[in-house]
């Protein structure tokens, strides 16, 4: 029997417009709110805009307990909390943002029931500190937002999300909710699998959005700002958003367009994150600003008179194509959504795919870690530490787990902070007054074990009394709650994931080779994503309606009658140009500089692999250790295709 009872279907939309002002719902959102309801769990895949939040939204305030909402970004979280607030309604998130004053708030609301929605990263739950609050804390429903990241399958595959389904099982939490925009049929069922959702609980509204007109127009990279400039006049005094892959190139087309007296500004990951809040406020309340972004933009900026969305340069996939038009037209009225198609960025595309496919060599040095610890049963990785000495990218590196674990030599334990250090707010004395007996001298061992500096205490557990010792959740719920009294400052680092390893010894090489050949398949994987991306805008078939077939919707029967192929005009793409040939290039003077950097920081010799890295400016923990970046050869080979690269410098390196 669910704990919560059924709300009835008559008293649903009175509810619904008494707390939130709607008068009705969505398509899609009443099915979906009713098994949450009646006590199910359930998915709801609905276009980017039409509404997915309210459908935990709406439950929330009904059931008894915790809302837990897993949410990708900042940015996501933000977009949402204003909307509940807004509506009267407690929520609150933990975030990285925050003071520790903040974060105990929240937390003491959420204990005392007050707070009804709690909003937080996935990677929150790596906290230990987190999961054992959250170990004492009722959740009535888990939420997973952006759940396409669960999918391996899924565009934007996020490690840690696979996770979730085992602390679901650990804190006990009966339901679940998953929301995405773009699930393929592949990603669909594989996000209903693991969380255990029949396919009748699973709601697709369909993809298809009639007020988004769809264009595509094949232009040379010079040519992009003459073909948009007109383009951008006819719909001049309204709000768009024109997407670039770099960050150099946002500030150049902000630029060019100021000068055409648009009202453009370039946004950024590269900038502060005080004038990028600044640009999304004004952007909020503008009418007719024009943002050139990369996609750092984007992400839960709930703007609903967005009237046009360009992409200067291609986009990474049709998956991000489809979040990032959809970002127009919010408000239902008719929003122009153009592509200016080229091949010119796609090597930029590609090679983004190569810098994410770790080395032979760099996958065996994680495996030669938990070989030697095979005996001992158990292997401690602190990520940034392993992902330097392995030189593998940290989502990589996350990646490279995960499918350790799928294969059995691994499997996740627990995660703790090596570190716990405190300052003290009062006086020990004063702590050790408040306790008596067994719990004073508990107190006092926990003192008694820490290195004391002038301000700053560090907790060693291994010098710990023994009954102390083994029991770490102790001592750490007492630190919090000396933190919770204001007795102490407590600050923790140095993350370190604990996992059990297999008792049956494993071939080495031949694991190496499984997992490289893994990698390949999906480095071959994205870049077949990218074939088929322009193979989309090359088409001569109805944009919408294709767009929708590749999400599962198949309610669009008949051609949409308002894309640009639907009014006769099939994008022709310009031919690849063609670049000087490598072989007129001088080897030496292009490498030699970085292969001594490298040489004399490792005493190695440089591959291939991650010398054509450099020449492509693709970055991997390495070139920050040596400041790669800062040489004058590093990305120079950046419009070249990878793998031409590669066979370029086998051939010099083979001839020398």
């Amino acid at each position: 029997m669910a704990e919560q009872s059924i709300v009835e279907q008559t008293t649903i939309e009175q509810k619904l417009e008494t707390i939130f002002g709607f008068s009705q719902f969505r398509m899609g959102q009443q099915p979906v709110v009713e098994k949450i309801l009646a006590g199910e769990s359930a998915a709801a895949i609905f276009p980017t805009g039409s509404g997915k939040s309210l459908c935990y939204q709406f439950p929330a305030t009904q059931l008894p307990h915790l809302t837990l909402v897993i949410s990708p970004l900042l940015a996501l979280m933000q977009d949402q909390l204003a909307f509940l607030h807004k509506n009267n309604i407690n929520a609150a998130t933990i975030d990285s943002t925050q003071t520790l004053e903040q974060t105990r708030d929240v937390m003491n609301g959420v204990r005392s029931g007050q707070i009804k929605i709690l909003m937080i990263s996935v990677e929150r739950l790596n906290n230990e500190r987190f999961r054992q609050f959250m170990s004492q804390i009722t959740v009535s429903l888990l939420v997973v937002d952006e759940a396409h990241c669960i999918s391996e399958w899924g565009h934007n595959f996020r490690p840690d999300y696979l996770k979730l389904p085992r602390y679901q099982r650990q804190f006990n939490i009966k339901q679940t909710l998953l929301l995405t925009a773009t699930a393929t049929s592949q990603v669909v069922a594989d996000m209903g699998d693991k969380f255990n959702i029949t396919p009748e609980n699973i709601t697709l509204t369909g993809f298809y959005r009639p007020n988004l007109n769809l264009s595509v127009v094949g232009c040379p990279s010079e040519e992009r700002l003459e073909k948009l400039t007109p383009w951008l006049n006819q719909r001049r005094g309204h709000c768009g958003i024109i997407y670039v892959t770099l960050q150099k190139t946002a500030e150049i087309v902000a630029e060019q367009l100021l000068k055409q007296n648009f009202n453009a500004v370039a946004y950024h990951a590269g900038m502060d994150n005080e004038i990028r809040a600044n640009i999304v406020q004004q952007f909020m309340q503008a009418t007719d600003q024009i943002i050139v972004a990369t996609i750092a933009f984007g992400m839960g900026i709930d703007k609903s008179d967005i009237r046009f969305v360009a992409h200067y340069d291609m986009p990474k996939s049709i998956e991000n194509y489809a979040q990032e038009i959809g970002r127009a037209g919010r408000d239902n009225n008719p929003s122009d959504c153009l592509v200016l198609a080229n091949h010119d960025n796609l090597n930029v595309l590609q090679n983004f795919v190569y810098a994410d496919t770790p080395q032979a060599s760099a996958i065996k040095i994680v495996l030669s870690q938990i070989q030697q610890s095979q005996q001992v049963g158990q292997w401690e990785l602190v990520e940034n530490s392993l992902s330097n000495q392995a030189n593998i990218r940290p989502l990589t590196l996350k990646t490279l787990i995960v499918y350790l674990e799928l294969l059995q030599i691994v499997r996740p334990s627990y995660s703790y902070f090596a570190q716990y250090k405190y300052k003290i707010l009062t006086s020990k004395e004063d702590i050790l007054s408040r306790f008596d007996g067994e719990r004073a001298d508990f107190i006092q061992s926990v003192f008694n074990a820490s290195k004391h500096a002038r301000v700053w205490s560090v907790l060693d557990f291994e010098a710990l009394p023994q009954q102390y010792s083994d029991d770490r959740s102790r001592v750490i719920k007492a630190l919090e709650y000396l933190q919770d009294n204001q007795a102490i400052e407590l600050q923790t680092a140095q993350m370190t994931q604990v996992y059990q390893i297999t008792p049956k010894p494993f071939d080495i090489d031949a694991l190496i080779n499984k997992l490289t050949n893994k990698f390949i398949d999906k480095e071959k994987s994205e870049l077949a994503r990218i074939d088929h991306l322009m193979a989309f805008f090359a088409s001569d078939k109805c944009l919408s309606q294709s767009l929708s077939h590749y999400f599962s919707d198949t309610n669009l029967k008949q051609a949409c009658g308002h894309c640009s192929v639907c009014y006769g005009v099939v994008a022709q793409i310009p031919p690849i140009k063609e670049l000087p040939s490598l072989y007129l290039l001088d080897f030496d003077n292009l490498t030699h500089q970085f292969i001594e950097t490298y040489r004399n920081a490792t005493d190695e010799a440089i591959s291939i692999t991650l010398l054509a890295r450099f020449l492509c400016g693709l970055t991997t923990p390495i070139f920050t250790r040596l400041k790669a970046r800062a040489l004058p050869s590093f990305g120079q080979l950046s419009d070249y295709p990878f793998a031409q690269v590669s066979k370029w410098l086998d051939e010099n390196m083979r001839s020398e």
